[in-house]
C-alpha cells in the first residue's frame, strides 16, 4: 500500500506540476497571442475574461460528472486537452482559431484544476497528514520552469508554436503515463454519522471568500506588480521584471516547507500567519520609498498568500467529509471569480485615487481572512478528536485498478 501511495503522491504532484507550467506558458506569452492574431487592445480583456469564465463552467460540470466518473478519469483525460489547447493557441491561423483554442483551455482547465485538488485533499485524507501544500510547490515550480521558458522563447523570437510544441510534446505523453498511478479516494471514515453527504453553501461560503481574496491578491501581484515598480517607484524596466520572478520563488519555498508548519501547529495558525504576512507585504508595497522595498513586499507577499490556497481546498474536504469531491469543485468557481475581480479592481482604483492607495484594498481583503481561520480548524471526526485520521479503505486501489 505504501508504494501505490508513493506512486499517486508522486503522479499527482507531477500533473500539479505540469498545469503549472502549461498556465504560465500561456499567461506570460499574452502580448506575443495578441500581436500573432491582431487583437486590439479593446477586444484583449474579453478573450482574458472568457478563459476563467469557462473555467468557472468548466468546475461547475466537474461537480455533476464525479457523481458518476471518479476525479482520476476526469484528470487523466482533462489535462492533454488543456495541453492540445495550449498548443492549439500557438499554430493557429485567424482569431476565430485561437478564440476556439482559448474557449477549449478554459473549460478544460475547469475540470483540471477541480479534480487535481479533489486527488489531492482525498490523498492528504488518506496519509492523514498535511501534504497538500507539497502538490502547490510542484505547481510553483512548474510556474517558474514555464515561465522560463516563455522568455526564452521570447528572447529568440520563436514562434508560438515552436515555444510550444516541445513542451506539449514531453508532458502529454509523461501525464498519461503518470495517470496511471493516480489514487482515488473515498469519502472519509464517518462522513454519514457527520452529516457530510451533501455541501451547505452557507458552511462553505467563508471558505469561498477566502479563496477569493487569496486570488484578488494573486492577479494583484501578477498583473501589477513591474508597472507598480516602474511607475510608481521609478525602478528600470529591467528591474521591473523581477518582483513577479521573486513572488514565484518565495511561493515556491513557502509551499516547500508550508505543510510540516501545518502539522506542526495546525491549518487555523499556518493561515492567519499567512494572512498577516500578506498583509503586511501589501503595506510595504503601499509605503514604500524606492524599489528595493517595494521588492521585499511583494517577497513578503508570496511567503504569505501561498499557504491560503491549498489550505482553503484541505478544509473543504474536512468541513464536507461525505461530499469533499462537490465541495472542491464549487469552491474551485471562486478561484476565477478572484481573477477577475483582482486586476480590474486594482487598475480602476489606480486610475481614479492611486496605485498605493489601490494596494491597500487587497490588504484589507486578505485581513478579512482572520475572521473565518476558525473554518480552517480541523473538523471533529466519529473519534471524538480533532484530526484526520488515517483511512486504509481503498487506500491500494489506484485509478488504473492497482
Amino acid at each position: 500500500m505504501t508504494d501505490v501511495l508513493r506512486r499517486g503522491r508522486a503522479s499527482l504532484a507531477f500533473s500539479f506540476f505540469a498545469q503549472g507550467a502549461t498556465f504560465a506558458l500561456l499567461v506570460t506569452r499574452i502580448p506575443a497571442i495578441q500581436d500573432r492574431y491582431g487583437i486590439s487592445d479593446a477586444l484583449l480583456p474579453v478573450f482574458l475574461a472568457a478563459v476563467p469564465i469557462l473555467a468557472g463552467v468548466g468546475s461547475v460540470t466537474t461537480e455533476q460528472l464525479v457523481r458518476r466518473i471518479r476525479p482520476s478519469r476526469l484528470l487523466r483525460w482533462s489535462q492533454p486537452v488543456v495541453l492540445l489547447a495550449l498548443l492549439g493557441v500557438g499554430a493557429g491561423g485567424v482569431m476565430a482559431e485561437v478564440g476556439l483554442a482559448l474557449a477549449a483551455f478554459g473549460l478544460a482547465v475547469g475540470a483540471l484544476d477541480a479534480s487535481m485538488n479533489m486527488l489531492g485533499v482525498s490523498l492528504q485524507r488518506t496519509y492523514g497528514r498535511s501534504i497538500m501544500l507539497s502538490f502547490h510547490a510542484a505547481y510553483s515550480l512548474g510556474g517558474i520552469v514555464g515561465a522560463s521558458l516563455a522568455w526564452a522563447g521570447a528572447h529568440w523570437h520563436l514562434a508560438l508554436w515552436v515555444s510550444y510544441l516541445p513542451v506539449v510534446a514531453v508532458l502529454l505523453p509523461a501525464t498519461l503515463v503518470g495517470s496511471r498511478w493516480y489514487v482515488d479516494g473515498d469519502a472519509a471514515p464517518g462522513a454519514e454519522e457527520q452529516g457530510g453527504g451533501t455541501v451547505v453553501f452557507k458552511l462553505l461560503l467563508p471558505l469561498c471568500l477566502v479563496m477569493t481574496f487569496a486570488y484578488i491578491g494573486d492577479s494583484t501581484v501578477s498583473n501589477w506588480s513591474a508597472k507598480y515598480l516602474k511607475d510608481v517607484l521609478g525602478s528600470s524596466e529591467q528591474l521591473a521584471t523581477v518582483p513577479y520572478n521573486v513572488y514565484m520563488v518565495t511561493t515556491l519555498a513557502g509551499r516547500a516547507i508550508g505543510d510540516l508548519g501545518v502539522r506542526r501547529f495546525g491549518a487555523a495558525a499556518v493561515v492567519r500567519l499567512g494572512a498577516l504576512v500578506a498583509a503586511g507585504g501589501f503595506a510595504v508595497v503601499s509605503v514604500a520609498p524606492d524599489a528595493w522595498l517595494g521588492m521585499l513586499g511583494f517577497t513578503l507577499l508570496g511567503l504569505g498568500l501561498c499557504v491560503l490556497v491549498p489550505q482553503t481546498f484541505a478544509a473543504a474536504g474536512r468541513l464536507f467529509p461525505g461530499a469533499s469531491d462537490a465541495a472542491i469543485a464549487r469552491l474551485n468557481i471562486f478561484n476565477y471569480v478572484g481573477f477577475l475581480i483582482g486586476s480590474p479592481l486594482v487598475g480602476a482604483l489606480g486610475d481614479a485615487w492611486s496605485y498605493r492607495g489601490a494596494m491597500l484594498v487587497p490588504m484589507v481583503l486578505v485581513l478579512v481572512t482572520l475572521v473565518y481561520a476558525r473554518s480552517f480548524a480541523a473538523q471533529p471526526d466519529r473519534y471524538g478528536g480533532g484530526h484526520e485520521r488515517p483511512r486504509t479503505a481503498d487506500v491500494g486501489r489506484g485509478s488504473n485498478g492497482l
